[in-house]
């Protein structure tokens, strides 16, 4: 890693990325990382952190299983040594982790993964190996009784011989010889059993001393009548050990056929971890994915330093690079103008390693052949250096090596000397760099090189805004404009004695302090603007989110109309329908009586009544007169009619003039010409002061009663059916026909089938005489 990565604090943002990764080899990458200069390459880093986002947080894999090294393990194996316990297990773990990441990589088959796939194609692993392992081995110093059919049985063996022991000397714990002994307990020494004897005893034991103990008070005699029965043991317990190691070194064997694959495997997952760490930091820090060119433009979009605290770090914008290609920033000390420069840089560096940033979307990097960077104080008091001459020999490695592929970022060049001299130098360096056709960004306090901004092409000049009333700085950057340095305002914030800046802004020439306030008024003039038309757009969003609301209410109350209308429609012709039907009935009736030859005096008396009931039926109801309301009489909660809607309603509050009411879901100002009484509260009135009101509505939509679907198949029939009953609903019709035509049956079957699913629907039947009979459904609506 470059000295320019090193200042601009790439090494630490690797650091605290490879903190997220779960091998050592994982970490190793991120710790060795470089930004590459190749398009192709980042792009490529840039997918895969996509692709690790998308498992971890959107399909929900797990992470890379973390395993031990295991490099000099395999290398051993290969060569024929025998592994330990725990070294098989640290390989079982490396086949697991390996297995286990191509399962989560091909295990999403609608994700798209392309670049992972290719990571992880050649992979290797055997499930049977690690299955192998993991059934023989139990813990990092045993095997299982079941590793082979051998190990089981001399285990076996082992286990009653030693009980056959233990039951034999048993004898001498609870026997004659039991005064003999220091405790009444079997031990072991060298793999046989003994008993402890008192030393004074030792000789009334017959057997061989194996031990003593350390204070010499008790030796450890194995009984002659065991002495066959241990050396028969230790004999198992040998064969016990070959094929303990005879097992080990069959899997070892295994394991070392393996190396190359798994050396490469183990590169392969501590690749895959190393982006999967990239996309877990990615995500603590809300960073997104930038877009990536070669053509050296910059534009970030809301950008926030990573090493900066993102709830309280104010997120800046600029661009570089496209329509100039360097950007002069000035403004206040402490106003933001290193972190933003600095910024600029780190996030090219980490889009070249693969990382995301945390910016908004929109934001647009490049790849360069080098980001250059002299930043801070960079003295050297081994090296006999200045801060003016440690910034010099920077530069002069900058001026060297930066091409039109570069970025360089240089912050307060000319400074530490003469400011005049500094000015110069200052635009001397931007100037070379303009001629090279690299992009970058320069910091500055100099007012000649501000002004060498708006003479030269390909350069802009910016500023870091200040809040001139509150006296501090706003860490925004504005490009268009330079800013002012304020050193003398930020002074008096910081306590300096106000005697002292009067005497300093004596001394500033008439030239600079013009200059610096013209600088601040312009600034100011800005922020004010700026603030003015954040306002009216704030205003113009708000009426037209009123006006949006004003629009729906008015739709919704179209709505209610119509629905009001269409329901008094429909229960109209249900009225008319049904004194039709009633007077037909009465006629046939009359008719029947009538056409008899000879009729009695019943028939006669049976007409009579017929005709008397027709006569008492209303064949018309009378229109309603609707009485004028009178506004001084009504209360809040009296019931009344809205003439210009036709609808009843409930009062809400009586106003001069007018009041307001409430008309099914729509509350609506009415004025007192407009009301009127409902026929359950009108008064008593004299019949020349009776007022007919006629209202001459609008032109009303043809609500039809009726579907026409003969000719038609039933997978055409079924949604017209469908969209007609929906509609029918929506208009409150109580009932409603669909023809069908009589033909086969089967569109009136699927007709049907479709109404017995309709939740709409309360019933339906096949039309009677003179309502289309088998050829008509009519359908009662809920």
């Amino acid at each position: 890693m470059n000295e320019s990565a090193i200042r601009l604090e790439l090494d630490k943002i690797l650091s605290q990325a490879a903190s997220y990764a779960s091998l050592e080899g994982g970490r190793a990458i991120l710790a060795r990382l470089e930004p590459t200069s190749e398009l192709a390459e980042a792009k490529r880093r840039l997918d895969l952190t996509e692709e690790a986002q998308m498992l971890l947080f959107s399909c929900g894999a797990g992470r890379v299983e973390p395993f031990p090294p295991v490099e000099d393990r395999l290398e051993r194996a290969e060569k024929g040594s025998a592994l330990s316990p725990a070294e098989l297990l640290a390989v079982a773990r490396l086949l697991r982790a390996a297995r286990l990441l191509y399962a989560s990589v091909r295990g999403y088959a609608d994700a798209p993964l392309p670049n992972l796939r290719a990571l992880t194609e050649h992979l290797v692993f055997d499930q049977s190996l690690e299955a192998e392992i993991g059934r023989k081995i139990i813990n990092e110093n045993e095997l299982s009784d079941h590793a082979s059919d051998r190990l089981y049985s001399l285990r076996m063996q082992i286990r009653l011989l030693g009980e056959r022991i233990r039951a034999r000397l048993q004898s001498y714990l609870s026997g004659e010889e039991r005064k003999f002994l220091q405790e009444g307990i079997v031990t072991v020494r060298g793999d046989r059993f003994v008993i402890p004897v008192k030393a004074e005893y030792k000789r009334s034991i017959r057997g061989f001393v194996h031990d003593r103990s350390q204070s010499g008070a008790t030796v450890f005699i194995e009984p002659e009548e065991v002495l066959e029965m241990n050396n028969e043991l230790r004999s198992l317990m040998l064969d016990e050990r070959e094929e303990i190691e005879r097992i080990l070194s069959e899997l070892s064997r295994a394991v070392g056929a393996m190396r190359a694959g798994l050396e490469r495997a183990t590169e392969v997952l501590a690749e895959a971890d190393s982006y999967y760490a990239r996309a877990e930091y990615a995500y603590r820090l809300r960073a997104v994915k930038p877009a990536l060119g070669a053509k050296g433009a910059v534009e970030i979009v809301k950008g926030r330093h990573p090493l900066l605290d993102q709830k309280t770090a104010v997120p800046v914008s600029l661009a570089v690079g496209e329509r100039y290609n360097m950007l002069i920033i000035s403004g206040a000390n402490t106003g933001g103008k290193t972190v933003t420069l600095k910024m600029c840089g780190l996030f090219c560096l980490m889009a070249a390693c693969g990382m995301f940033v945390p910016a908004a979307e929109g934001t647009r990097l490049s790849v360069f052949d080098g980001v250059w960077c002299d930043v801070g104080d960079s003295q050297s008091i081994e090296e006999n250096l200045s801060t003016f001459s440690s910034h010099i020999v920077h530069i002069k490695e900058i001026l060297e090596k930066a091409t039109a592929r570069s970025l360089v970022l240089i912050d307060e060049p000319g400074g530490g000397t003469d400011p005049e001299e500094g000015a110069a130098l200052a635009q001397a360096i931007v100037h070379q760099l303009l001629r090279r056709g690299a992009k970058g960004i320069v910091t500055t306090h100099y007012s000649a090189l501000k002004e060498f901004a708006y003479r030269e092409n390909g350069i802009e000049n910016g500023c870091m805004e200040f809040d001139a009333e509150d006296f501090k700085p706003l860490y925004r950057l504005k490009i268009g404009a330079p800013g002012a340095s304020n050193a003398l305002l930020i002074c008096t914030r910081l306590g300096l004695p106000q005697e002292t800046v009067t005497e300093a802004k004596s001394f500033l020439s008439e030239g600079a302090r013009a200059f610096s306030e013209t600088l601040s008024a312009a600034e100011e003039s800005r922020i004010r603007t700026e603030a003015a038309q954040k306002n009216a757009e704030s205003l113009q969003r708000e009426w037209e989110a009123k006006l949006a609301a004003l629009g729906k209410e008015e739709e919704k109350f179209r709505t209610e109309r119509e629905r009001f209308f269409t329901s008094a429609k429909a229960e109209a012709r249900r009225i008319v329908t049904e004194r039709t039907a009633e007077a037909e009935e009465l006629l046939s009736e009359m008719e029947r009586i009538f056409q008899k030859e000879n009729y009695s005096e019943q028939d006669l008396i049976r007409a009579r009544t017929l005709k008397n009931k027709m006569a008492s039926a209303p064949a018309e109801e009378e229109p309603v007169r609707a009485v004028p309301a009178d506004l001084s009489a009504l209360r809040a909660g009296d019931k009344v009619l809205v003439g210009s809607m036709n609808a009843e309603g409930t009062v809400l509050r009586v106003e001069k003039g007018s009041c307001e009411v409430q008309t099914g879901a729509l509350k609506v100002r009415v004025k007192a010409g407009d009301l009127f009484l409902p026929p359950q509260k009108r008064l008593p009135a004299k019949p020349q002061k009776t007022v007919q009101v006629s209202r001459d509505l609008k032109e009303r939509p043809v609500v039809h009663l009726e579907c026409n679907v003969i000719g038609m198949t039933a997978a055409e029939a079924l949604p017209e059916a469908e969209a007609f009953l929906d509609g029918a609903v929506l208009s409150n019709l109580p009932e409603v026909r669909i023809v069908h035509g009589v033909g086969t049956g089967k569109l009136r079957a699927a007709i049907h089938a479709m109404l017995k699913k309709n939740r709409h629907v309360a019933s339906f039947r096949l039309g009677k005489y003179g309502e289309g009979e088998g050829g008509v459904t009519v359908v009662t609506l809920k």
